[in-house]
């Protein structure tokens, strides 16, 4: 049922490929250092700001750049991106690259079919569209566009980001996002008509859309902040609950009224039969307490469930007042328990799936719940009765990772897709009563995944923990140390980096590129312990298990120091930029994207306090304050050092991770880096985090990255 919304998420790596050409490696056999020229940077004024921390003063030269309202940061963004392109612009195969990831880009992409009211919907693109449409169709009739999120904005910027139908399907709520910022409206319209019933709420944040029947629904937000809504600070999340055909100033407050109800991200959820309204209110992005409350009583009260953070739990359905929680209460690796709704704190919880030593996500569909194991971070997936029982294996099409095996409950045939790092993502048809699995539909993408290997690898970090990592390539390579090579990670906030395919990686293998993903320490593949063990007072392992990923990489001959480019976003921002400034011997290229740089000040910005659990914050203790400084990677640029080839890239409507962490970090290292390696900063305009970039913007950005890579490779062409 509800799902916690991070306020720190994965960058995803979003479409794009190419036909097969000539490999880099056979154009180079041997591994150049970089062709880059000088690149003569805007100059930086430095101011004079200096902070204090228990005693230690820090000079922070460049704060003038977190002023986002302010027309000299403006003015500095575009002279940056003027240097930017205009060295991208030198890259001769740049045109080719783009026109590959268009050409690969362009086929036929359809999402699994749900039933809303008397209608199936299902979200289609054509090829190029920016934005997915949303199409619809009644039995036996013909299908129609219902919404078109491609005629919101005449770029493709503004995009639909999160529907919710209500009880009987004659409305729908959707939110908006227009310039990627995670400042969404509401806009409800009727299915049958598709107009706008009423004006739009707005200044919507971190929030689901949960109908209490056809009446109205739920969402969450913040009160809208003083000064810039892009990076001011956001601190108490509320609930409101929307009755339809009022007006937004007189929705009520449900949660977040009071000083003991204040939390930093809480959401709404009410139970299928209407019965029950939850509330999950955190502090930071791990662990939250639990509420419930029940709407057939008049006036009735919340009642706990968890009263703490200690741990992640949730309701994931219910059978009149038998609840069924998802938690990892006690048990790292998660378990499902029931309890009545009358008397639901974990004393009276009992077992339902216990814990194994895999890590549980739980789905439901069919009247059944299907329990996806992640074992070394492949899916292993069981199907359970409500009773508790076994009910069969799932036999998957192979080893990767299966999503889906949800629906309804009076739905007898669910969907899954199924992907891996090689292999296009395809849709499967599941009969929830005798368990067979069909083809629904295949992916378009050209690509032949047979012409791939896609291995996994364990390796020894640093302190002998063995980490997975699974390897990507061309079939027939040479180990000779002269494949370009990205090396991906991100490593925190519990979230696992499994298998799945993505066109721009595929373009990147066409190129006789490795492709190889980390699954190290602070994500979940081993649940919470390994979430906890890159966490606070031990990050240091998260950098220490990349370090030895690119070490292992380099020993098995896939790459070389010459040939390696390390990438991550967000919170894999940080963690290219805290390796670079650790070991910029180590490699060749670092693309650090929309990445927390500035980890003494990141908590001062919009939501950014509450990823103190992974991180804890400079103001915590002196202790604290001292191993965050000595990791960040704004304050550990020295001078004199060759940093690796560095494009840095970031939205100027990111307000997740505010742009100025990325600003800051690139004027620093302009200032202070010896050699030739460029350093750049691509700043996408009218863009955020990630989330509803149009596929025009992906395109151009990864033919920016792959070709600013291999350039700095010493390939020459393609």
């Amino acid at each position: 049922m509800f799902k916690q919304t991070l306020a720190c998420a994965v960058l995803v790596a979003l479409s794009g490929c190419s036909e097969p050409a000539n490999t880099a490696t056979n154009k180079e056999a041997k591994a150049p250092m970089s062709q880059a020229n000088s690149v003569n940077y805007p100059v930086t004024k430095k101011g004079n700001v200096v902070d204090n921390y228990f005693g230690e003063t820090l000079a922070d030269p460049y704060r003038w750049l977190e002023d986002d309202m302010s027309a000299e940061t403006a003015n500095w963004v575009k002279a940056q991106n003027k240097v930017t392109f205009s060295y991208l612009e030198q890259i001769p195969y740049r045109d080719k690259l783009k026109q590959r990831l268009e050409k690969l880009m362009n086929y036929e992409k359809i999402g699994a079919p749900f039933t809303e009211g008397d209608y199936t919907y299902f979200y289609k693109n054509d090829g190029l569209q920016n934005q997915y449409v949303l199409y619809r169709s009644k039995e036996g009739g013909d299908v129609e566009v219902f919404l078109d999120p491609n005629t919101f904005s005449d770029d493709g910027t503004t995009s639909m980001s999160g529907l919710s139908f209500s009880k009987d399907g004659s409305l729908l709520a959707y939110q908006i996002s227009e310039g990627g910022s995670d400042w969404r409206k509401i806009i409800i319209i009727d299915t049958q008509t598709k107009e706008q019933v009423e004006q739009a709420l707005v200044d919507v944040k971190f929030s689901g859309i949960d109908w209490l029947g056809n009446e109205g629904f739920y969402y969450s937000s913040y009160d809208k902040p003083e000064g810039s809504e892009l990076s001011a600070k956001t601190d108490q999340h509320k609930v409101y609950y929307h009755t339809l055909g009022s007006d937004q100033a007189t929705d009520k407050l449900v949660f977040g009224a009071t000083d003991e109800q204040k939390h930093r991200y809480v959401g709404a959820d009410v139970t299928h039969d209407g019965r029950y309204l939850l509330i999950s209110a955190s502090t930071s992005t791990s662990g939250n307490k639990l509420f419930i409350k029940d709407l057939t009583q008049k006036d009735s009260e919340f009642v706990t469930i968890v009263g703490n953070t200690d741990s992640d739990t949730s309701v994931i359905d219910n059978e009149g007042s038998k609840l069924f929680l998802v938690t990892n209460l006690n048990a790292p690796n998660q378990k499902v328990v029931t309890v009545d709704a009358a008397d639901p704190g974990p004393q009276n919880w009992q077992d339902f799936i216990p814990e194994t030593k895999n890590v549980l996500k739980l789905t439901k569909g069919g009247d059944t719940f299907f329990a996806n194991y992640m074992v070394d971070a492949i899916s292993k997936v069981k199907q359970y009765n409500k009773k508790g029982e076994l009910i069969r294996d799932i036999t998957l099409p192979g080893v990767g990772t299966a999503g889906g095996f949800s629906g309804k409950k009076e739905q007898t045939t669910l969907y899954y897709s199924f992907t891996n790092y090689k292999t296009p993502g395809t849709t499967y048809t599941f009969d929830v009563t005798t368990g067979e699995s069909g083809v629904y539909r295949k992916s378009g993408v050209d690509f032949n995944s047979d012409d791939y290997t896609s291995e996994q690898v364990f390796y020894n970090s640093k302190d002998g923990t063995k980490v997975p990592m699974i390897i990507t390539y061309k079939n027939g390579i040479k180990l000779d140390g002269s494949n370009p090579t990205i090396l991906y990670g991100y490593g925190g906030f519990n979230i696992s980096l499994t298998p799945s395919f993505s066109p721009t990686t595929a373009a990147w293998l066409e190129q006789g590129g490795v492709y190889a993903v980390a699954n190290i320490r602070g994500g979940g593949e081993y649940g919470k312990e390994w979430h906890n063990a890159g966490t606070k007072l031990q990050k240091q392992n998260v950098f220490d298990d990349f370090i030895a990923a690119a070490e292992y990489l380099q020993s098995k001959k896939y790459t070389s120091k010459q040939r390696l480019a390390l990438r991550g976003g967000s919170n894999g921002g940080l963690l290219v930029g805290a390796v670079m400034t650790q070991r910029p011997d180590l490699f060749q290229v670092a693309l650090p994207a929309v990445g927390v740089l500035d980890m003494l000040r990141y908590h001062t910005f919009t939501a950014g306090a509450g990823w103190a659990y992974d991180y804890g914050t400079s103001e915590q203790s002196k202790e604290m304050f001292t191993y965050i400084k000595n990791y960040s990677p704004l304050h550990n640029v020295k001078a004199g050092i060759e940093y690796p080839a560095t494009m840095i890239t970031t939205g100027d409507h990111d307000d997740r991770v505010v742009p100025s962490h990325s600003f800051k970090f690139a004027a620093q290292l302009q200032a202070k880096q010896a050699g030739t390696n460029p350093t750049l900063i691509r700043i996408e305009t009218n863009a955020g985090h990630g989330a509803g970039t149009p596929t025009s913007k992906i395109i151009d950005l990864y033919a920016d990255m792959y070709g600013f890579t291999l350039y700095n490779m010493g390939v020459k062409s393609l």
